[in-house]
């Protein structure tokens, strides 16, 4: 049975493709590996991509020479986690609050895994979390 090797890419529909990727870059560092006026994909750590999507560019089939994406589209707000060490939390809710970022919550979880909340320009809710929650991680 053929199997996946993992998740490749998150995608988040935005309103200011420069903003969001903006945020994204000054907070965690991402590098642009693809810019377009429809999309930036940003490279988080060498192994995933991140999509922002202009809201509202991609509901249609887009032609590439390669071939044809098929229409895909999202709205309202969503969720998307990022892994930290263990000995992170500090370091990091410092660098968030020293960018003017405001943690919506904090939560210590049974397993003793910590999670950051808080929200990116577009109000998709973000976490920072620590190893012990999933068994995967």
């Amino acid at each position: 049975m053929p199997m996946v090797q993992g998740l490749l890419e998150t995608a988040l529909y935005v309103s200011d493709l420069s903003r969001a990727a903006g945020f994204y870059r000054r907070l965690f560092g991402f590098e642009v590996l693809l810019e377009s006026e429809r999309l930036i994909a940003m490279d988080v750590v060498g192994r995933n991509v991140l999509l922002l999507f202009r809201a509202g560019s991609t509901a249609e089939a887009f032609e590439t020479p390669g071939g044809v994406i098929p229409g895909h589209s999202g709205s309202g707000t969503t969720h998307l986690a990022f892994s930290i060490g263990a000995d992170e939390v500090v370091p990091w809710r410092q660098r968030l609050e020293s960018e003017g970022v405001v943690i919506e919550s904090t939560v210590t979880w049974p397993g003793g895994a910590k999670s950051l909340y808080f929200r990116d320009p577009d109000d998709h809710l973000v976490e920072l979390i620590t190893p012990g929650f999933w068994s995967t991680y």
